[in-house]
Order: C-alpha cells, then sequence, then structure tokens
C-alpha cells in the first residue's frame, strides 16, 4: 500500500495535536518534482516517545574512542554506562603487539551514591594509576557520563595531573548523555579534541608510500575495514589511518601526512574532514564501500582525484578481477531476492549506503531514515548556510582551526580543484533523498508507534534496523537484518562484503521460521461492515 498524505495524516492523528505537528515536520514523502523537500532533523525527541537514539556519550566513547585499540578509554560514571558501551558495535581489532590491544576491555570507575555525594575525582585518579601500572597503553581517554556532569567532577583537573605523573596523554572528553540531542554531539565532542590533542602530533613530515590516505567514519564493524583496506591496498595505496575502526593512536597521530581523506559515514566524521582541509590542505573524498557499485564508483572516484594512468589502470585490473569473482555468485542471490522491498532506519550514513547494495539484489527500499541525522544528510550540503543552530546545539563546543604555518599544504592546485569538483563528490555529499524514489517515504528519529504503523502498511519483506527494534518486528513475521552489529556476520564492505551481505539477507527470506508467525494483518478481515436492520440504510 502507498503511504499518501492522507494516510500519513491517519496514523499521526493518534498523537496529541503539538507532537502531531512536531513529527509531520520529520516525515517527507518524496515527491520527484519538487526541487528540495525540507525535513526537521537534529532537534530532541519528544518526551514520552520511545525513540532508538542514543546519547552524547554513547557517540563519543561507544562511536568514535572506542575503536582505537592501543588507547584505554575509561567510562567516569555508573557501571552501566560502561557495559552499555562495551563491544556492543562489534569494532574488530588487530595488533602485532597483543599488550597493546585493549579493545576487549571495559573500564570504569564504577561510581557509586557516595561517589555521587563526596565526588569521584580521587577515585579517577586511583584507577589511571591502576591502568598505568598493569596495561601501559600509548594513551588514555576518559569519557565523562551524566552524574559527572551533574556533580561537576573536574576531568581536565585530574587528565592534567596524570599526564604529568605519568608521561602520556591522557585525554578528557566532556559528553555526559545529556548533551545535545542525540550521539550526534558525541561525535563532535570526540572530533574536536582527537583533532586538537592527536592528529598532527606525529613527527612525518611526509607519507612513507605512494597515494597516502585516511579512512574517515570506518568502523571496521564486523571486518568492513579489513575488506575496504586489502582492496585500497592491492591497489597501490598507502593507508595512513582509519579513523577509528582498527585504528591506533600511534597512527592516528600521523593523518595530517595524508593526501586525500576518504569518508564514509558523513554523519559522524564531517567534522574532522573539514578541519583536516583547513589546517593542512587536505581534501576530502565522500566515498561508499557499501555495494558493488557503490565500490567501483569510490574506486574510480579516488583514481580520478590522483591522476596517475599507472593508478587508474590499476583500479580497473582490481575491479575486473573482485567483478569475475562476485558475480556468478550474486546472480544466484537475486532469483530469491528479486522484487522484494526493504525498509531501511540506520544510523550514520547506512540508511542512504545499504539502498544501493538492496538495488542490487533486485529489492526496492520503501522507507528510509536515520537515528541521528542533520538536515545535510538528508538534503544535501547545499542546505547548510539555511541551518540555524538552537539552544541544544550551542552546547557543543566549537574547535575553530586555521592553517599550520608549518605544514599546510594545498594537495591540488586550486584550479584543478574546481575541476575535479565537476566530476567527483570532492568537499561534498549530496544526501540520500537524491537517490530515493517518488512515493518513498523518508522520516528522522522514527519511533516504535510509528514503526509499527509503517510495517502495517508497507509490509516490507525485511527490516533492516538496530538491536532495540528487531525483535518486535520479527513477532510480526518480517525478518531483520541488524545493520548496528550486523547479527554477529560480516564483513559486509566491498565486492567479498555484499556477496556476504546476499547471503544473509538470503537466508532471511527462506528460513522457515516465517510459517510458524502470523503477522497482526493476517488476523484482520479484509472487508469490514456492520449490518442495518430495515434493509438499506440509504432508503
Amino acid at each position: 500500500m502507498a503511504i499518501n498524505e492522507k494516510v500519513l495524516d491517519e496514523i499521526l492523528s493518534q498523537y496529541p495535536t503539538k507532537v502531531k505537528k512536531n513529527r509531520k515536520k520529520h516525515i517527507i514523502i518524496k515527491d520527484p518534482n519538487q526541487a528540495r523537500q525540507e525535513i526537521e532533523a537534529n532537534t530532541r525527541t519528544i518526551p514520552g516517545i520511545i525513540t532508538n537514539r542514543g546519547c552524547a556519550y554513547a557517540g563519543c566513547k561507544g562511536v568514535v574512542l572506542g575503536p582505537l585499540k592501543d588507547v584505554v578509554h575509561i567510562t567516569h560514571g555508573p557501571i552501566g554506562c560502561g557495559y552499555y558501551s562495551w563491544l556492543t558495535r562489534r569494532n574488530k581489532a588487530a595488533s602485532s603487539d597483543p599488550t597493546k590491544n585493549f579493545i576487549s576491555y571495559c573500564f570504569s570507575t564504577d561510581m557509586q551514591e557516595s561517589d555521587i555525594v563526596f565526588g569521584g575525582e580521587k577515585k579517577l585518579a586511583r584507577m589511571i594509576d591502576e591502568v598505568m601500572e598493569i596495561f601501559k597503553p600509548n594513551a588514555i581517554t576518559i569519557s565523562a557520563t551524566c552524574p559527572v556532569g551533574l556533580i561537576g567532577d573536574d576531568l581536565g583537573a585530574v587528565a592534567k595531573a596524570a599526564e604529568q605523573k605519568h608521561g602520556i596523554t591522557v585525554m578528557h572528553f566532556n559528553c555526559e548523555g545529556y548533551k545535545g540531542v542525540s550521539q550526534s554531539a558525541g561525535h563532535h565532542i570526540a572530533n574536536n579534541t582527537l583533532m586538537e590533542r592527536v592528529i598532527g602530533a606525529g613527527e612525518l613530515e611526509a607519507a612513507p608510500g605512494r597515494y597516502p590516505i585516511n579512512i574517515l567514519g570506518e568502523y571496521n564493524i564486523g571486518g568492513d575495514s579489513w575488506e575496504i583496506e586489502r582492496i585500497l591496498r592491492e591497489i597501490g595505496y598507502t593507508v595512513l589511518s582509519v579513523m577509528t575502526g582498527d585504528g591506533s593512536y600511534e597512527e592516528l597521530k600521523n593523518a595530517h601526512v595524508a593526501e586525500l581523506n576518504l569518508v564514509q559515514c558523513h554523519r559522524s566524521i564531517n567534522y574532522i574532514a573539514e578541519m583536516l582541509e583547513t589546517k593542512y590542505g587536505t581534501p576530502w573524498l565522500k566515498v561508499n564501500f557499501i555495494g558493488i557499485q557503490s565500490t567501483i564508483d569510490s574506486l574510480r572516484n579516488m583514481a580520478i582525484y590522483f591522476g596517475d594512468p599507472e593508478l587508474t589502470r590499476r583500479t580497473e585490473e582490481v575491479i575486473a578481477k573482485e567483478l569475475a569473482e562476485v558475480e556468478p555468485v550474486m546472480e544466484q542471490y537475486k532469483k530469491i531476492c528479486q522484487g522484494k522491498t526493504a525498509f531501511c532506519f540506520v544510523g550514520g550514513s547506512r540508511g542512504h549506503h545499504y539502498q544501493g547494495l538492496f538495488a542490487e539484489l533486485g529489492m526496492e527500499t520503501v522507507l528510509a531514515g536515520y537515528e541521528f541525522a542533520h538536515r545535510d544528510d538528508y538534503e544535501g550540503r547545499d542546505v547548510l548556510p539555511q541551518i540555524k543552530l538552537d539552544a541544544d546545539n550551542k552546547n557543543i563546543p566549537e574547535l575553530h582551526v586555521e592553517p599550520d604555518q608549518r605544514r599546510f599544504k594545498l594537495k591540488v592546485p586550486r584550479e584543478r580543484m574546481e575541476e575535479l569538483k565537476k566530476k567527483i563528490p570532492l568537499s561534498y555529499y549530496a544526501g540520500m533523498m537524491v537517490d530515493m524514489k517518488g512515493g518513498h517515504v523518508v522520516v528522522d528519529d522514527l519511533n516504535h508507534y510509528e514503526t509499527e504503523q509503517f510495517i502495517k502498511l508497507l509490509k516490507p519483506d525485511i527490516f533492516a534496523s538496530g538491536i532495540k527494534d528487531k525483535y518486535v518486528v520479527q513477532k510480526m513475521g518480517i525478518p531483520a537484518k541488524q545493520l548496528h552489529s550486523y547479527d554477529y556476520s560480516g564483513p559486509y564492505a566491498g565486492f567479498k562484503g555484499a556477496v556476504k551481505f546476499a547471503e544473509d539477507i538470503t537466508m532471511s527470506f527462506i528460513s522457515p521460521t516465517w510459517n510458524f508467525i502470523t503477522p497482526p494483518w493476517k488476523n484482520q478481515p479484509i472487508l469490514e461492515g456492520e449490518i442495518v436492520e430495515g434493509g438499506c440504510s440509504t432508503c
């Protein structure tokens, strides 16, 4: 069933008038006849609505900082916050030195009631001493949780004293959960400090290989980053650092010598990409390594940027080799997936990226959205000058960078940059909505009530979202694919990752499980009516 404005009004009619007015701004039915459709995003979730969002702490420690493997990440707060962000995203990491890989540990000050009353600074200082004695990490991060912000513990003073005592970098992040409206605020806070304290702290003045790049906004969930790096290194690129999947403090210090930054997840990392361009003159290129054609397009755009015929030749060789391996396998999965529909509501850029991969399987994405996006993630970066900052956004400190007098260097002459921007998405992201078809639904900050209503109306063949809502949907008789941690599968990036994704989606469809589950709408009559005494009610 297609959704129109009348149907949408019926869904929202269950809300109080003020709530209905608010939520309608967050839902768009794509109309190709309109040059631009404006959607509300990055505003507070209405109290009482069950959202899928996380908090600023989750975005800072759980998303951006957590995957750095040679760093001990301390959660200063109750144990529940530390446990919440502990390995929930399956950020894989490998290290040649096993004593410098702390990815599987959970460090928390485990604040109790007495610590809330009398303060937790001394407890935090003792914990840092223990960490240095036992683990000897390359750096330490301290992430604040809500109680810490409320009682006013001075994390900066504790971190500074620890640096002087132990001689390593100790970074503090005032990422209390209530800062900002979602985990997006935490991304921003983490990026600011990494830019200020880590990137550029290395001694390299030139890259150690040809075509040096950084991969930004890639978190190695299920091994995605390893698959992307395999392809890039086979072509001939030098991957300096990944921010932050399987990343390290030591590698990140020298990210400033790259000649190009690749941006995979625009939402979580665009802050760093822009600051690197301002400070060191390194352009950023929007890429998407989810899906076969998207991977091909990204690799070719990278070759265009560097403009080396040998690199272009090698790129096409690797693409041809990879396609020869995966295309015959993909065909068998397409036969099962062809003609089916998907409901894709995921954080970061995944709500956009996975639509292309679904399309390659012959599937159509009828609804898509994000948990914590900003308007530019939907409408593209052209809309940035029109976005007005509200009180919540002003709560996040801004880091203003200037060109580094010693290290700033234009990687590409300005004239050529302008020519390249006409061919490839340099310093640009067109947003999700541009690729969606007319009649399809775009929803920001989808809640549980709306999820159930849209599923009943659209009856998708598969639901791609997160852990918080997958089980409810499965009980409705619809397969659910968890795209935050891949349901213990993956990788899904690159050529081989696309095959793995196709295999998992196909298994979801052919599972006999769904024969034993009756969706709620199948218990309802096809037609409803009433009997009126005396015959025809209009006589």
